[in-house]
């Protein structure tokens, strides 16, 4: 066995090698590496080491592609065949038309909904159509050789090894896929925060019958009850203000730092299972690229990690990445619509569904020239669908297959400047904002995404009476689809119409620090505000959430403080410090300390004996670290005193603008429903049985297999850095399972050697097969607040005491 072992090994370094001593005039250059696969079909060499983590060696980028697509499918075969389920759109047949969707591709909330809306993506051959396109607009040969390849390599994996983990284990729906379905899932996951989100008011709007007026609604008043600035702008909230995607990010620069290389910490936050799941990984083709990181799953590239050079994060923008249309219909037809008086009819998409145990479903999608019919904003807006009236979506990320070379791009990047040029020649980042730090000792914040071409002067002279509500409170702009000079127009730098170019992006360049916890641009820096960018592109000058205010006061201490190291970024991420706790705690405790007999009335009206809860959070440390006493106490008290106390009631001192991080301060007590939110979480509690003063992890845990593993970290309500938002269940003992938080981490910088010097762990482990052994490994080290140290130079891989070489082929 360690005779193969070291032949596998031997003939994995010489390939290294042989491959990076080519000669000048023979070595691939950036962007030309061998393209073709040999005779003998595609292959890789896949050396795994601690916590299964695979480092794939290839020739070049198809070989590149499916070893990546043989690893992932070695992980998480189920996950991703159950997404390629969704892109089929072959839910219903499979699961029933009823059964909620799995959410990862969409927010669809059935599956007969999901399989609707992809189907007659497939069926309309949309993603076959931007394949067609020549690069930058469409794919460049790289990546369509990684999609085939990752292609080629997941059915590869299918063919040789049997499915050990019970979600899929014998399923007839794991089937082979292709080039198109990998596609296909990057169009989907692009897609997420514009026409994936509005999958159900798709798939279920549908023209007015009999007079074209709706029996309600004959007139269509709906401008003239045009809801208030803050009905849209909660509605806004619950649509892009995601509460399964979120993240942190920091660069410093090199003059913060102890060796004057930049650093970079990134924290995404993302849903613990499912699709939208990180995978690890470092892809080398010798020569041309050598990158580790994170991967969506089922995507070919690295999503977010670093190399010899630059260090890159994302974290989800306040960009609003969707816009309407106000249409106005053709009195005689409700399915024509005019643009400068001139009629033009809808397209019907017509799409057919098998249903398991049922007959086939037919129904009838309706789209314009901006995009699909939808009849709301969400449950609460109405966009309804009447004989005179109608709204259609446009989501310019709908067609956007660039995520994967902007990404390629940075992996290759030598600098922050290589990082802005990849976002400027691509342009493919959907829904994030980018941070990065180089080895040079750069910073770089910058807000380029994909986003409708919605600026303030074409909002103000287009909007509708609805419009002018939602644009200035939440950045959803409703444009009037009857004129042709209210089209979104083109920038002269945009690699498509419609779109912002890259001048036009909030960006921030060698900051001594850069920090964004998915608020605006504005804040990136207190110190050097971005301001005089478009309002689709976030606000300036407004309230900053609690996460924000609690990172840049730390962010910048750390500046201040300088002579940083990569350990400085790994404390900032466990600290657990609780920035409502900082504001609040004292005077709660105060607050509680002074009420009558000790007792307060519940929200049921019955009194409660509190006394005890005001020496727990008056001796509480502040954290959420899984030993701190009182952090369950003061955040179930917290989450209750948000749903009781007004956001206008809640601080004595209000928000301002020349003073954004430290205000609003001072909490209101006597606000009545202080009292009330304080009975209440201490009623809780007691119900289920929970001590006031137990230690957090005690209640805050997830269980693997017959593992018990306490949890670190709390909720983005109250300020945490380290973001956890596990799922109340009294019954089971507290906070049990996670259905997203704090994912794939990573503390990045370079000391005087050739290798970065990287921190990292995926929180959720490698695998979602519990019959693997990479099922759990790493949420051990993340309750245990430890880290996985890179091994990213060819002497750490080789060095490492787990070291697995694996060769990979095709058989033909």
């Amino acid at each position: 066995m360690r005779s193969r072992l070291r032949r596998l090994v031997l003939g994995a370094t010489a390939l290294f090698t042989a491959a990076s001593a080519l000669p000048a005039a023979a070595a691939p250059g950036p962007g030309r590496a061998e393209q073709h696969p040999s005779r003998d079909g595609l292959s890789a060499v896949i050396r795994y080491t601690e916590y299964g983590i695979p480092h794939i060696l290839a020739k070049n980028y198809a070989d590149l592609g499916f070893g990546t697509g043989w690893a992932q499918a070695s992980d998480e075969v189920c996950t991703l065949a159950d997404g390629f389920v969704t892109l089929r759109g072959e839910r219903s047949r499979y699961f029933g038309a009823g059964t909620a969707a799995d959410g990862a591709l969409s927010g669809a909330r059935t599956n007969l909904a999901s399989d609707l809306y992809f189907r007659g993506v497939r069926e309309t051959r949309t993603v076959e159509k931007l394949l067609a396109e020549p690069a930058p607009a469409g794919p460049s040969r790289e990546v369509r050789d990684l999609m085939r390849g990752w292609a080629a390599g997941y059915n590869a994996w299918l063919k040789q090894k049997k499915i050990t983990d019970p979600a899929c284990a014998g399923a007839s729906w794991v089937r082979p896929v292709t080039e198109l379905d990998v596609a296909a899932r990057g169009l989907a996951i692009a897609s997420l925060s514009g026409e994936g989100r509005f999958v159900d008011t798709i798939t279920a709007a549908q023209p007015p019958t009999g007079n074209g007026t709706t029996a309600d609604n004959p007139a269509s008043p709906l401008a003239a009850r045009a809801p208030d600035a803050k009905s849209v702008a909660k509605a806004a909230d619950e649509l892009w203000g995601d509460p399964g995607m979120g993240s942190n990010a920091v660069a410093f620069r090199g003059d913060t730092t102890a060796n004057g290389s930049g650093l970079l910490l990134g924290n995404p936050h993302y849903p613990w299972q499912g699709g939208r799941r990180f995978w690890q990984s470092q892809q080398t083709i010798p020569g041309e690229l050598n990158v580790s990181g994170g991967s969506l799953l089922g995507t070919p590239a690295i999503s977010i990690g670093f190399n010899a050079h630059v260090a890159w994060s994302h974290t989800v923008s306040t960009g609003i990445p969707a816009n309407f249309h106000q249409l106005k219909l053709d009195p005689a037809d409700p399915t024509t619509y005019l643009v400068d008086g001139e009629p033009e009819r809808m397209r019907k998409r017509t799409v057919t569904v098998a249903v398991k145990d049922g007959a086939p479903v037919t129904r009838t999608q309706w789209w314009t020239r901006y995009g699909p019919v939808v009849t709301s904003l969400n449950a609460q807006v109405a966009l309804e669908w009447t004989g005179t009236t109608a709204y259609a979506l446009h989501d310019p990320n709908a067609a956007n297959l660039r995520f994967a070379d902007t990404s390629l791009g940075f992996g290759k990047a030598r600098s922050t400047d290589d990082v802005l040029a990849s976002l400027a020649r691509h342009q493919g980042i959907p829904w994030v904002n980018t941070i990065a730090a180089d080895r040079a000792g750069h910073s770089l914040y910058t807000q380029s995404q994909v986003l409708p071409r919605i600026t303030d002067e074409l909002a103000e002279r287009c909007s509708t009476a609805l419009g002018r509500t939602t644009y200035p409170a939440s950045g959803v702009a409703i444009l009037d689809g009857s004129r042709g000079d209210c089209a979104l127009g083109s920038d002269s730098d945009a690699v498509a119409p419609g779109i912002f170019g890259p001048a036009r992006m909030p960006t921030l360049r060698d900051a001594p620090y850069v920090e964004n916890s998915n608020g605006t641009a504005w804040m990136t820096n207190a110190d050097r505000p971005i301001t005089g960018y478009e309002r689709v592109f976030g606000t300036v000058g407004t309230q900053l959430g609690l996460r924000t205010r609690g990172a840049i006061e730390d962010v910048a201490a750390m500046a201040d403080r300088g002579r940083l190291t990569v350990r400085d970024l790994q404390r900032q991420q466990f600290a657990n410090r609780v920035p409502a706790g900082d504001l609040a705690a004292t005077d709660v405790a105060r607050a509680c300390a002074a009420l009558p007999g000790g007792t307060a009335t519940g929200s049921d009206g019955k009194a409660v004996d509190v006394s005890e809860a005001c020496a727990v959070l008056t001796g509480w440390d502040r954290t959420m670290d899984t030993g701190s006493r009182g952090a369950l106490l003061f955040d179930r008290f917290w989450r209750k005193l948000e749903r009781t106390v007004p956001e206008v009631e809640l601080w004595k001192v209000p928000f301002s603008v020349a003073d954004p991080v430290r205000t609003p301060n001072t909490l209101n007590t006597n606000a009545p429903g202080l009292a009330v939110a304080l009975a209440d979480a201490v009623a809780e509690l007691r119900a289920a049985g929970v001590a006031l003063d137990a230690p957090l992890g005690a209640h805050q845990f997830v269980v693997r297999g017959d593992e018990r593993l306490p949890m670190p970290g709390g909720s983005g309500r109250l300020g945490v850095w380290n973001v956890l938002e596990p799922t109340w269940n009294a019954a089971q003992g507290g906070y049990t399972e996670v259905p997203f938080g704090s994912s794939h981490l990573q503390a990045v910088g370079w000391d005087g050697g050739r290798c970065p010097v990287a921190r990292t762990l995926l929180t959720y482990s490698q695998s979602s097969n519990p019959e693997s052994s990479h099922f759990a490994d790493q949420t051990r080290l993340f309750s245990g607040e430890k880290w996985v140290t890179s091994r990213f130079c060819e002497k750490d891989i080789l060095s490492s005491p787990k070291l697995k070489v694996v060769r990979v082929h095709e058989r033909r």
